[in-house]
């Protein structure tokens, strides 16, 4: 709460919220309309938004899917669209590595569907280091769940479908920059860790960009916040 209050976000996004419907009471003083999005499965994955401006639509899933795991919410503003996302994790075995494949197409196909209609602001972990750049050890990690060959290439295809990375825009050779890392051998302290939390951005408003960074001394998960920042009048200039 304190970071919460610090940010002072216009939009606030949680993956993994491992909550079922009552479970927690939040009180954000009035300012904020907060959706949820719970899994059926108990303490388990979840997704939440907190938003200063109430949003035309909110959607839970991708349309017409009958998602159960509360992976996915969609705001639509009159300008845009904000995708919070948790993506699959295909497990340290791969044992959900077809399940990952199939919904990485399926989120794919939903994003462009948006697009088409206004451009889109994607927030979420999206549980892949997709170049080598991204996490500390790529050859030792090479094949593992999160830096798979697979995994890798469907970040691409997204980002080949209309979509910018929005922190390789500004930083395209910057090095240990991360968003996770493991809680053994002290990997945090280290800086031994992965970025696989993104906020990607249509091509067409990539240049209304102002920051997209880490707030890596944040502590209390295995991951730190993410923060993007648009310019004042990137609404006005895309309307």
């Amino acid at each position: 709460m304190d970071y919460f209050k610090q940010i002072d976000a216009d939009v606030f996004c949680i993956q993994e919220t491992k909550l079922q419907e009552g479970q927690i009471e939040l009180d954000l003083g009035g300012e904020y309309h907060d959706y949820w999005n719970y899994a059926l499965k108990k303490g388990y994955s979840g997704t939440a938004v907190f938003t200063k401006k109430e949003p035309l639509s909110v959607r839970y899933g991708i349309e017409e899917d009958s998602e159960d795991e509360g992976r996915i919410i969609t705001l639509e503003y009159e300008h845009f669209y904000l995708v919070n996302v948790y993506t699959p994790n295909s497990q340290r075995d791969l044992a959900r590595l077809p399940y990952r494949l199939d919904w990485e197409d399926r989120f794919r196909g939903y994003l462009q569907q948006l697009d088409a209609v206004k451009p889109v602001i994607v927030c979420g972990d999206l549980n892949v280091a997709f170049r080598e750049i991204d996490l500390k050890n790529p050859k030792s990690n090479e094949g593992n769940s999160g830096f798979t060959k697979e995994e890798r290439e469907k970040m691409v295809k997204l980002l080949e479908a209309g979509f910018t990375d929005s922190f390789r825009y500004l930083y395209p050779d910057r090095e240990g920059a991360y968003t996770w890392w493991s809680y053994m051998f002290k990997a945090r302290e280290r800086n031994i860790g992965w970025r696989i939390d993104y906020f990607l951005v249509s091509n067409r408003i990539a240049p209304y960009i102002m920051d997209s960074r880490m707030d890596a001394e944040v502590m209390g998960s295995d991951h730190c916040p993410i923060v993007l920042e648009m310019a004042d009048d990137f609404a006005d200039a895309i309307g």
